[in-house]
């Protein structure tokens, strides 16, 4: 019995057990990177991260410290309006500690640009990206970690609208369990 949500994406990309397997290997890297070492504070990029931030770190066995910060260039629209704004401010203090952003894609590259910069001035000693989605076919501003950071990538993305995993449009199909492309009819 099919889902109603299910309806409206054009195709799956990647399914619930591709991203559970991807999750883990790229949980195993930042492990294996932060063993031995200060443990990192995961930041997620809310709202589209969440899900991906929750099952990274429960499988990260360090003693990590996890926040939020909101950040938004999108509104109920399918294209970044390229001027991204922080209306969520950590809790955490972040000076002299290694942050991982953590991110449900990056698109345009503003966004991580704009967060890097933001935790590079609240004192940060270095920052990584850890993005379930890159799609460097729309990235319109070049972003580099800094400090010792490193950039953890889970897929690579065609240059489509996708939804699920906690991505959405107009804040719908955040639930779909996967990684899909939305039927433009839906979104135009």
């Amino acid at each position: 019995m099919s889902k109603p949500l299910d309806s409206h994406i054009e195709r799956v990309l990647w399914n619930e057990d591709q991203i559970s397997d991807r999750v883990t290997e790229l949980a195993s890297q930042i492990t294996a990177d932060f063993s031995g070492t200060a443990s990192p504070i995961l930041v997620g990029v809310a709202t589209g991260a969440y899900l991906f931030l929750a099952d990274l770190t429960r499988r990260i066995p360090l003693p990590i410290t996890v926040d939020i910060v909101r950040s938004q260039s999108y509104g109920s629209g399918t294209v970044s309006n390229g001027r991204p704004t922080i209306s969520l401010d950590l809790k955490v203090d972040v000076r002299g500690k290694h942050v991982i952003l953590v991110e449900d894609i990056v698109d345009t590259g503003s966004t991580a640009a704009c967060l890097i910069e933001y935790l590079e001035s609240k004192g940060a000693s270095s920052v990584s990206m850890c993005a379930l989605l890159d799609k460097p076919a729309r990235r319109k501003v070049h972003f580099e970690v800094f400090g010792d950071g490193k950039f953890y990538r889970g897929f690579e993305c065609p240059d489509s609208f996708v939804v699920g995993y906690g991505m959405d449009f107009d804040e719908r199909y955040r639930n779909l369990p996967y990684v899909g492309v939305l039927k433009p009819e839906y979104y135009m």
